[in-house]
C-alpha cells in the first residue's frame, strides 16, 4: 500500500522508491504502519503483505521485521512517550507523523547499534518526503526532546 505524498514531494517519487538497506526498511515500515493505523491488521498480515512488495527484496529484511514486531508489541507505549514530548496527543497526529515517530522512538529505545543522529536524520528525511510541509520540524522536535531526556546515547 502506498501512502499519499504532498504535492511538493511527488517529484521525489522515483528516488524514494529506490532506497535500499535500513533506509529502505524504514521507508517500507512507514508504509506498513500507515496501513496498520488505517486497517488495524496484525503483524502476520502486515508482514506477509510487505514481503509481497517489490521493495522488500532490496531492504534490510531483518531490521524491518524486528522494528515492526517491536512497534506492534506496544504502540500505546510509544504514543505515551510521543505525547509526553509534544503539545499534541498522539491520537491527533497525522498517521504519517505518528508512524515516523514510532519508528524513531523504537530505534532510539532499543537499537543502540544505530547512532541517534542517524535515527533522527532518517526520520526527518521520511517526514520531508511523506509528511506535510512542517512535519519534519515536528518529528525532529519530538525525537530530540526524547533523546535529551535519555541522553545516554
Amino acid at each position: 500500500m502506498r501512502i499519499p505524498m504532498s504535492e511538493s514531494n511527488k517529484k521525489n517519487e522515483d528516488t524514494r522508491l529506490t532506497k535500499k538497506g535500513r533506509s529502505g526498511s524504514r521507508q517500507l515500515l512507514l508504509q506498513t504502519l500507515y496501513q496498520y493505523q488505517l486497517n488495524g491488521d496484525g503483524f502476520d498480515v502486515l508482514f506477509s503483505q510487505s514481503k509481497q512488495t517489490k521493495e522488500f527484496a532490496r531492504i534490510d529484511q531483518a531490521h524491518f521485521k524486528c522494528l515492526l514486531q517491536e512497534i506492534l508489541k506496544d504502540p500505546d507505549k510509544l504514543d505515551k512517550i510521543s505525547s509526553k514530548h509534544s503539545d499534541r496527543p498522539s491520537e491527533q497526529l497525522d498517521p504519517i507523523e505518528r508512524a515516523i515517530i514510532w519508528i524513531g522512538l523504537i530505534e532510539l529505545l532499543s537499537h543502540e547499534d544505530t547512532p541517534a543522529k542517524v535515527v533522527i536524520n532518517e526520520a526527518i528525511e521520511l517526514a520531508k518526503v511523506y509528511g506535510s510541509q512542517d512535519s519534519y520540524q515536528f518529528v525532529n522536535a519530538v525525537l530530540d526532546a526524547f533523546l535529551k531526556e535519555h541522553s545516554s546515547r
